[in-house]
């Protein structure tokens, strides 16, 4: 992924998402489905809305890619194509498909450690 001269800026200024001073945070409500500058929710009231990651541009027009990346900034998972973070990642495991957000914070840092090799 090709971040952005503004994006890298941001990842110099901030290792975590919730470092990001309260007025310059954005915030995704999973019950509406928006993106929002206060909280609780305007639209819906939801009080527990995600810290936005600012490399996010929360759409991903994408609906099955093979490969995935980290955000450099908030260590979530990425599309590989266009950076967003709106991805679900699934991985098969002992046969059959699993999404990996369950798992646990061990399981999942054993996810982005593997290696991919391409069979000539």
């Amino acid at each position: 992924m090709e971040w952005s001269t503004e994006q890298r800026a941001l990842i110099g200024r901030y290792h975590h998402p919730d470092e990001i001073p309260p007025e310059a945070r954005s915030y995704k409500c999973h019950t509406c489905h928006l993106v929002v500058e206060e909280t609780p929710c305007p639209r819906c009231g939801e009080k527990e809305l995600e810290v936005m990651c600012p490399l996010d541009h929360c759409h991903c027009a994408h609906e099955v890619i093979t490969g995935i990346e980290y955000c450099p900034l908030c260590n979530s998972a990425v599309c590989p194509d266009c950076g967003s973070h709106d991805v679900v990642q699934i991985s098969r495991v002992t046969g059959y498909l699993q999404d990996v957000s369950g798992w646990n914070a061990g399981k999942q840092q054993e996810l982005k450690d593997r290696v991919r090799y391409q069979v000539a």
